[in-house]
């Protein structure tokens, strides 16, 4: 495993950070939200869902008056691909604390028919008012540290490999848990890995909201191959992160009936857990 500089890491765009001109949304009207979904965040042919909350997340910020998001599920209907989309909320509740929305991810299809992508739910709130009192059991993954860890580039497939989202992403493999990629998966459902946007944008509240579905599906260590869709995805953010690289652990318990649940959480440099999540993907 070498130290280099990897080959897919890119530098930031000249306009910003990738991620957030990627997930970018512009309002034209009170509930409507224009984005234009790129290519850049896809495995395979389909464009991946944490990617995709994100964008929801910032419609969703933009049709609030809370900054955060605090919980935000959503049901993938039908595979979202690259172009344009519009999200559309709907506002239920604004409190004091916190508000409430729903929103729904559109595309118009080759016959010029409108289909729903995602629908979602979702409560924000402000994290820089949360009181500091942390009473938890939870404790951060144990990793190697990450020069110790795995690229995507030292993936025997090599480039050729990387999906092209992994291209977005510096990602490190605990190679206790990648055994996959080269035919030996352990069996247990587990894999862990340091995470940070490869352009060096440091993470957010709406960037956690990609990350609990930025590694490699948790059925890959359990023998399965080829595409793990998304069927429902819950993620609650629990505190800002404080700059520098992510821990992100995912396991599966239960796969049964051509379904898996996947749980992950979230740590940062300061040991906190920032955010977990679960989906019901389908095998």
């Amino acid at each position: 495993m070498s130290d280099a500089p990897s080959q897919i890491t890119r530098q930031a765009p000249a306009d910003g950070s990738e991620f957030d001109r990627d997930t970018a949304v512009r309002t034209s009207e009170p509930g409507v939200h224009e984005a234009l979904l790129s290519p850049g965040w896809a495995i395979g042919k389909a464009l991946n869902g944490g990617y995709l909350l994100a964008v929801v997340g910032r419609a969703l910020r933009q049709a609030l008056p809370h900054p955060d998001p605090f919980t935000l599920t959503a049901h993938y209907l039908t595979a979202t691909v690259a172009g344009p989309a519009t999200v559309r909320t709907s506002v239920a509740r604004s409190g004091r604390t916190v508000s409430t929305a729903s929103a729904g991810l559109f595309q118009t299809d080759e016959r010029g028919r409108e289909i729903e992508r995602i629908r979602a739910l979702a409560t924000y709130g402000d994290l820089a008012t949360l009181s500091d009192d942390v009473r938890t059991s939870a404790k951060p993954p144990a990793m190697p540290p990450r020069e110790q860890c795995f690229r995507a580039t030292d993936h025997p497939g090599g480039d050729a490999a990387v999906p092209e989202m992994g291209r977005r992403l510096d990602l490190r493999l605990d190679p206790e848990t990648c055994g996959w990629a080269l035919g030996a998966p352990s069996m247990r459902g587990e894999i862990r890995a340091w995470l940070e946007l490869a352009d060096g944008r440091e993470p957010d509240p709406l960037s956690l909201l990609m990350a609990v579905d930025a590694l490699p599906p948790t059925g890959f260590d359990l023998g399965l191959t080829g595409w793990v869709p998304t069927v429902e995805l819950t993620v609650h953010v629990r505190a800002r992160p404080a700059p520098g690289p992510l821990r992100v652990a995912i396991t599966t318990r239960n796969l049964a009936g051509g379904f898996l649940e996947e749980d992950a959480e979230v740590w940062d440099t300061a040991d906190r857990l920032v955010a977990q999540s679960r989906q019901l993907a389908r095998a």
